[in-house]
């Protein structure tokens, strides 16, 4: 039994930076402790696990895992999967595909942009809205002040398959700044809020981006991830629900990973359609290693 596995860097726009994904694709399904070993041992933010056929429904039956747990939905592992099947499996088809999450079907759309990069896009699940929390519990366990955070839109938290807390802070100085604690944490982590925290501000490293964003997360130890698909999906619903940019609709540009070495951009568009919220998460998607499992 083949397992072949692909190394991708997804919301890249040159090799070796975005987000680093490994894609495991084989006919039979590995076992779930093997599929955990091999994510832990990969040791990226994810990796995914995918049957190369389609399943009775059209879509690919993907799972993933992060080096310390199996998640529901995540965003760059989303693009990055659809774009090793599109290439090496389903031969270069324009056609929209389809992933079977266990959130539910995720369709992926491909779309030739201005700067010669093809940009893959997903439609994300419904995005619930949570509870709020005091801007000065957050603070405290970012190492921050509470006046580095916007105080015109609350710190609060969004879900789908997944939860983090968005938090709107004022400068690139303060998200620069920014580091989870997570024993400081520990009372927020008592209350039910997630240990993944996605800060962004409006000021940003290239004038032509309109927001800069870090996320941290919990993985046997915290982590910082380069670029975050499922944030930037939260941010979009956060951005609609609280009115923070003109119009019912809006595409916006979000630069992310500079602290980390591994410079990403997502692209994010959201919109209320037919009385909904909608949002749509694009980036391109550089390969990197192909390989088989031993």
């Amino acid at each position: 039994m083949t397992h072949r596995f692909y190394l991708v860097d997804v919301f890249a726009e040159r090799p070796y930076a975005g987000n680093q994904l490994a894609v495991v694709v084989g006919e039979e399904d590995l076992p779930v402790e093997t599929m955990q070993l091999l994510a832990a041992e990969m040791n990226y933010s994810e990796t995914t696990f995918v049957r190369p056929r389609q399943e009775g429904d059209g879509g690919y039956r993907v799972r993933i895992f992060t080096p310390a747990r199996e998640i529901a939905f995540a965003g760059h592992p989303i693009l990055g999967t659809a774009w090793v099947l599109r290439q090496h499996l389903s031969t270069g088809s324009s056609a929209p595909l389809y992933l079977d999450l266990a959130v539910g079907q995720i369709a992926v759309t491909f779309e030739a942009s201005a700067r010669g990069q093809e940009v893959l896009w997903f439609l994300a699940p419904n995005v619930s809205v949570g509870r709020t929390c005091a801007s000065e519990s957050i603070a405290a366990a970012l190492g921050i002040s509470p006046l580095d955070i916007v105080t015109s839109s609350p710190v609060q938290q969004m879900s789908a398959g997944t939860s983090a807390m968005i938090v709107p802070l004022r400068s690139l100085d303060a998200l620069r700044r920014s580091r989870l604690d997570l024993a400081a944490y520990a009372s927020l982590a008592t209350e039910g809020y997630p240990p993944l925290v996605y800060l962004s501000c409006r000021e940003t490293h290239d004038p032509a981006n309109d927001f800069c964003a870090r996320f941290f997360f919990e993985a046997r130890g915290m982590r910082e991830d380069p670029a975050t698909g499922n944030g930037a999906a939260f941010l979009g619903a956060y951005l609609l629900v609280h009115r923070l940019v003109p119009g019912s609709a809006f595409s916006v540009r979000i630069e992310q990973g500079q602290e980390v070495g591994r410079p990403s951009l997502i692209m994010l568009r959201a919109g209320i359609v037919e009385g909904r919220r909608e949002v749509r998460v694009g980036g391109s998607v550089v390969p990197a290693v192909v390989g088989e499992l031993a």
